[in-house]
């Protein structure tokens, strides 16, 4: 697949900086494969366009409030956000204004060393964590790893208020399993009252983890997308969530996977029958074009960047040419992109 079919001009305007001013007043955009249509909706009315039987499946990973400031030992500013764990060390973003240098330290609130142990050609560097209790650390004076293109005024009125919003907002209501340094966001836009709605209308949730990574996000800079390595996730699906799945299908129901992060997991653990495996594991999976779904049959998502295995997830499921035109009638209609944006539902 040429990596230019996933390509649009995306506005910086309709890159979503805050969240809606309530979880459930985000726009949804219908995509209707069957009738090859798209509809304006309201998130809150969702349980509209589901029907009975069908089943939810939400992501319960937490975030991690992995994104700290310190200082440089020169005394300069540093920011790191802190990735995938290895041993006693952690993989990690670093921003500063100089280049990160093997053996360097950087001190943070809290008594926390990182010294820099290994240097990367794709970004991250490793560090090893010096005589705090990080968990602790991270708790107290660590902050939400909004993604790159919320950029907002580091020196705002308004940075203690948007601070207290991330930790509340970006965090599902069914986060459960701490792990994720990225949020899975097409679930930030439920409330309990939608969830609890749902049941109500017998459309039921259940919940599977797969710990949202760095890799998720990144653009795919090779020519052909297949050529871009995708880094694997961990994911653990319970047998309390498989059994429910495979029920809600048995009856004739449908499984809404509730983002990408869901979908990957889902179509990992799925065997040739339908069937869905219960237990831990990790994926790699990038599901492009042609991928033949076995375990979802409908698929709620954001809009994603241009260049990612996001987007082309979401070409593989409603269609090449579908959800190219649902993206132009979204621009042209004025609907928020991205993480803190709104969201489409592909049936």
């Amino acid at each position: 697949m040429d990596v230019a079919l996933l390509d649009f001009d995306l506005p910086a305007d309709r890159i979503a900086q805050e969240p809606a001013a309530r979880r459930e007043a985000a726009r949804l955009l219908v995509i209707d494969r069957s009738h090859d249509a798209l509809l304006d909706a309201s998130f809150r009315d969702i349980g509209q366009h589901l029907r009975a039987g069908d089943l939810l499946v939400l992501n319960d990973t937490r975030v991690i409030a992995s994104r700290i400031r310190g200082r440089k030992e020169s005394g300069g500013a540093v920011e790191v956000t802190l990735l995938d764990p290895d041993g006693g060390h952690r993989w990690a973003l670093v921003r500063s204004s100089s280049r990160t240098r093997l053996g360097q330290r950087f001190s943070f609130p809290g008594g926390m060393v990182l010294e820099v142990t290994e240097l990367s050609d794709q970004g991250p560097v490793r560090l090893a964590v010096r005589e705090v209790d990080l968990e602790a650390t991270l708790s107290e004076h660590g902050q939400m790893p909004l993604p790159p293109y919320i950029r907002r005024p580091a020196d705002s009125e308004n940075s203690a208020r948007w601070s207290r919003l991330d930790r509340e907002r970006y965090q599902t209501v069914v986060a459960a399993k701490t792990g994720a340094v990225a949020a899975p966001t097409a679930g930030l836009h439920f409330t309990q009252d939608i969830l609890d709605d749902l049941g109500e209308r017998g459309i039921g949730h259940a919940s599977v983890t797969l710990h949202v990574g760095y890799g998720s996000f990144q653009p795919i800079r090779t020519e052909r997308v297949e050529d871009h390595k995708l880094h694997s996730e961990r994911f653990e699906i319970r047998p309390e969530a498989a059994e429910r799945i495979d029920a809600a299908r048995a009856a004739g129901g449908r499984i809404v996977a509730v983002g990408t992060t869901v979908a990957r997991s889902l179509e990992t653990a799925v065997d040739a029958a339908g069937r869905v495996a219960a237990g831990r594991g990790s994926t790699d999976l990038m599901i492009l074009p042609g991928h033949r779904f076995r375990a979802v049959d409908a698929l709620l998502t954001n809009f994603h960047f241009p260049r990612t295995t996001l987007l082309a997830l979401a070409f593989a499921f409603g269609g090449i040419e579908l959800v190219r035109r649902a993206y132009a009638h979204a621009l042209e209609a004025g609907y928020r992109f991205l993480s803190y944006g709104d969201a489409t539902l592909i049936v």
